[in-house]
């Protein structure tokens, strides 16, 4: 596997982190994009072994930080469910102009459900595959459930993060 690190802006101009993993002895039968989950990156250990294993079957996979996580510019606590989509939509037309289209998309958790969004957008992808995604919004919105009031009442809150969530 070669790995290569790159960057390319969001829609507000800032810039996002990524990696892009390609089979090291031919080229790529396919392009893939891989999100993350909600507030991980893209060194989460089960993006990196997913994105290895999509690899060592050929398949070239682009995998990065939404913005204002890990490397990637921003502030995480402008970004929301939407911000993320839009990440994953030019992160796609990044690849798509660079490299090739992406014909898989991937994604791990809230990722996973940003992936299905994105794929409605993007007429290239034929697959799109999804880890622990949330199988609904009320399924999501208890996660919430101890913030809901300060959430309703100022329009944030803290809440659970990597290592507290389970879907």
């Amino acid at each position: 596997m070669k790995s290569f690190k790159l960057e390319f802006p969001n829609a507000e101009g800032q810039m996002l982190s990524a990696r892009l993993e390609t089979p090291v002895d031919k080229s790529p039968r396919a392009y893939a994009l891989f999100a993350h989950c909600f507030t991980c990156s893209k060194n989460f250990m089960a993006v990196t072994n997913i994105s290895r294993a999509l690899t060592s079957k050929g398949i070239a996979v682009l995998r990065f930080d939404f913005t204002g996580l890990g490397d990637s510019e921003g502030e995480f606590a402008d970004t929301n469910f939407s911000s993320n989509v839009q990440d994953l939509i030019v992160a796609a037309e990044y690849l798509k102009a660079e490299y090739e289209a992406p014909k898989l998309l991937v994604g791990h958790s809230l990722g996973g459900a940003a992936v299905l969004i994105a794929a409605s957008q993007l007429p290239y992808v034929a697959a799109v595959a999804t880890v622990g995604a949330p199988a609904d919004p009320p399924h999501v919105k208890r996660l919430f459930d101890g913030a809901l009031d300060e959430i309703e009442t100022s329009g944030k809150a803290k809440v659970p993060s990597v290592g507290d969530l389970s879907l």
